[in-house]
């Protein structure tokens, strides 16, 4: 395993040599899971480790800046590296022209990869914003479904939400007002096509109002973000959607979220949202397009509704609790809670459950189960 990790640190770290950097910055994040899991493609149960060991380091110099990070990944469980399900997940790759990773290479139990996760610059000053490499690109304003977010996707159902692939890009951000943003993105897909993205974002008297395009090769999206508070109550609403269109699915339809969150003073943070599709898709469909660009927005039920709970009961401890129904023909539910412990600043302990309830024809029957132990540890 040693090689490996040495391989993520050389990637990371002959990209930031060569500057004479001002204000460098350089951690080392280890996350660890215990998995307990039923596979969603049958009734196999596996126990395995999934291990990331993360590192990055940034340099800035006035308004110039780069970042860097470098994972190297490990999951130990003979059952489940040797799995479909496993296969399945290892060859999605990032939606970017060249191999940011090396191939799993499996030892007895387990299988192990370094990978690039992200590499970009740029220059920033008080008006704009221009970056270029392998970076997220976040759109959309929901908190647990962001539909017009067709770059950087977040998916409530994973063990880890935010986490999600870089994209090549070239991103271009202007502030023509302290209460406005223009924001541009040209990004470079896995078969060399292009991918664009602009957005116009304002205050109005009773919202923030934002209008998204983004147009690649086979996919046209037309979308909208609104968010203001909710009169004098100081709770927060908002609402994301748009028209979806595309030639590889063979299919147009619209997509929705409305919701709004509201912080009690006692610490409880309370989010409701609820998602709309005039489009659905079968189990079958997403698998077989696990790797296309709105595998996101490709949902078995046309309406959910869905709310967060979380709370900090003291320093130590923090919980969570994410409900999820699927209102179709045959309704399901998603449940996810969990208990956080934080030793200090450097070490945190996480148990949680992800469950899926309904049938197999059902939006949340096949997702089976997750009992996960979570350490991450940060130096």
């Amino acid at each position: 395993m040693s090689r490996w990790r040495l391989l993520a640190g050389s990637v990371l770290l002959s990209a930031l040599m060569p500057l004479q950097a001002e204000e460098p910055t350089f951690t080392i994040e280890n996350t660890n899971f215990l998995l307990h899991q039923h596979s969603g493609l049958d009734d196999t149960a596996y126990l395995y480790d999934y291990d990331r060991l993360r590192l990055s380091g940034g340099w800035r110099d006035g308004g110039y800046f780069l970042t860097g990070i470098g994972d190297v990944v490990n999951h130990l469980g003979n059952g489940y590296v040797h799995s479909d399900e496993f296969t399945l997940l290892d060859d999605v790759r990032p939606d970017i022209p060249f191999e940011v990773r090396t191939e799993a290479q499996h030892y007895g139990p387990g299988a192990a990869h370094a990978r690039i996760y992200r590499l970009y610059g740029g220059y920033e000053d008080s008006v704009q914003r221009v970056t270029a490499g392998i970076q997220k690109i976040s759109m959309g304003v929901g908190r647990i479904w962001t539909p017009t977010d067709l770059y950087n996707a977040k998916n409530s159902y994973a063990l880890e939400p935010d986490e999600v692939y870089g994209v090549l890009a070239a991103t271009y951000s202007y502030a023509p007002s302290d209460l406005s943003t223009v924001t541009a993105v040209a990004s470079v897909r896995h078969d060399r096509s292009f991918k664009y993205a602009a957005r116009a974002k304002g205050y109005l008297s009773f919202a923030d109002v934002g209008i998204d395009f983004i147009r690649s090769e086979d996919t046209l999206m037309v979308g909208y973000e609104l968010e203001g508070n909710f009169f004098t109550t100081g709770a927060e609403w908002r609402s994301e959607g748009g028209y979806f269109k595309s030639d590889l699915l063979d299919t147009e339809f619209f997509q929705g979220i409305a919701g709004f969150d509201y912080g009690f003073e006692n610490g409880i943070t309370w989010v409701v949202e609820a998602l709309y599709s005039s489009e659905t898709f079968t189990y079958t469909k997403l698998l077989d397009n696990y790797a296309d660009e709105l595998v996101g927005n490709m949902v078995q039920s046309p309406f959910y509704a869905g709310t967060t709970l979380m709370y900090d009961f003291n320093l130590a401890f923090s919980g969570s609790f994410l409900y999820i129904e699927s209102f179709d023909e045959a309704n399901s539910r998603f449940v996810a809670p969990s208990l956080t412990y934080t030793l200090n600043d450097h070490n945190t302990f996480t148990a949680g459950i992800l469950l899926g309830f309904g049938s197999d024809s059902s939006a949340f029957g096949p997702y089976g189960e997750r009992f996960y132990l979570e350490w991450q540890a940060s130096y």
